[in-house]
């Protein structure tokens, strides 16, 4: 029998940590091993038993999360997903707790409606399972200070049927860049490397709505691409880079001679939204031998079909390595599928992308 992942419940609401404990529970492979109020009661938990995964609220008395995150992490890592409400505030916040070690970011369970708490409960176990999976060595390289399987839906309920033939080849190209667990700081590492006359760059990175915002706008900060968070109808230029906004799916469209991203409500995909699967599939029907796609570090295999389909319409397709990966599962899948040309480090995927631009 497969040991189950332990999870360390941290949050000062007895009401949070009463439905956290109910939707890990849930799922045979995870154990809740234990809650703490506080940082000092997690503290005291963790010296008794060592979890797999904590979910660290932020806002706490006595010490808040990203303090006890950064000491954590410090003197003895461990996955961290962290757990916040669903404010614009608080993703600055959140975007420190990324840099400082954490995992992935959950939003805390709603329990009025009842189909709302059932997709987001299978997101919370996902998101867990995924940082159990995460190989914290990766991540520390670069740092800078639902119950039982389900049946996936593929990308066919948001995608419609094609529409006539790809525009042909052109001098310009879209890459298109799918990425989970551990992506947020990978993607930092990507674009900062990039020029200012980078080919447009299109990216879903698995996130819960609001903090795609505050996530583009601190990369933009660092980079010499424009980076914003994606808004229906945006043109696909070069230069620019255009992230799915959390909680909606992001497709690439052709409009006459140039591509534009639709963005669009819709159920889970391979069990997210923003879905890989979804943009990747868009890509391969609008852009083909003019796309690029880039699959990186992530939990699951969404984007496999997706990439599949890229590579067989004529895109070059690229996927990011073992060693580098927090999470190997994405890419692993991709290849598996028969969808990547080649493989390779991450500080080698800027590169990747110049030299097949430099090709056209």
């Amino acid at each position: 029998m497969a040991k189950k992942i332990r999870v360390l419940i941290v949050d000062d609401s007895a009401s949070v940590r009463q439905v956290m404990t109910q939707v890990l529970s849930a799922d045979p492979e995870i154990e809740v091993m234990g809650a703490a109020s506080d940082p000092f009661m997690a503290a005291k938990k963790i010296q008794e038993e060592i979890p797999d995964v904590i979910t660290l609220d932020v806002e706490m008395p006595r010490m808040d999360g990203i303090t006890f995150l950064r000491k954590l992490m410090a003197q003895r890592p461990i996955p961290v997903v962290m757990c916040s409400s669903l404010t614009e505030a608080g993703s600055e916040t959140l975007m420190q707790a990324l840099e400082a070690g954490a995992v992935d970011i959950i939003l805390k369970p709603k329990i009025a409606a009842a189909d709302h708490l059932a997709e987001s409960a299978a997101m919370i176990r996902e998101t867990v399972k995924g940082a159990a999976a995460a190989r914290l060595g990766a991540m520390r390289r670069r740092a800078t200070v639902q119950s039982g399987p389900t049946a996936k839906l593929t990308a066919d309920v948001v995608l419609p049927p094609p529409s006539g033939r790809a525009m042909a080849k052109t001098t310009e190209m879209i890459v298109c860049v799918g990425a989970s667990t551990g992506g947020t700081e990978a993607l930092r590492e990507l674009l900062v490397a990039l020029p200012a006359n980078t080919p447009g760059i299109v990216i879903v990175q698995h996130m819960p709505e609001k903090f795609t915002a505050a996530f583009a706008k601190r990369l933009n900060s660092l980079c010499e691409v424009e980076v914003k968070e994606a808004e229906h109808g945006d043109a696909v230029l070069r230069g620019h880079v255009l992230i799915a906004p959390g909680g909606k799916h992001m497709l690439l469209e052709r409009q006459g001679a140039r591509y534009v991203v639709a963005i669009k409500d819709g159920p889970l995909v391979s069990r997210h939204r923003p879905s890989v699967d979804v943009l990747f599939r868009s890509a391969a029907r609008s852009a083909a031998g003019n796309a690029m796609g880039v699959i990186m570090t992530g939990m699951g295999d969404d984007g496999a079909r997706g990439m599949k389909e890229m590579h067989d319409a004529g895109a070059f397709t690229v996927a990011q390595d073992e060693e580098t990966s927090v999470v190997f599962g994405m890419p692993k899948e991709a290849i598996a599928h028969g969808g990547v040309d080649r493989t390779v480090g991450l500080t080698h995927i800027a590169r990747e992308i110049l030299a097949a631009d430099k090709r056209r």
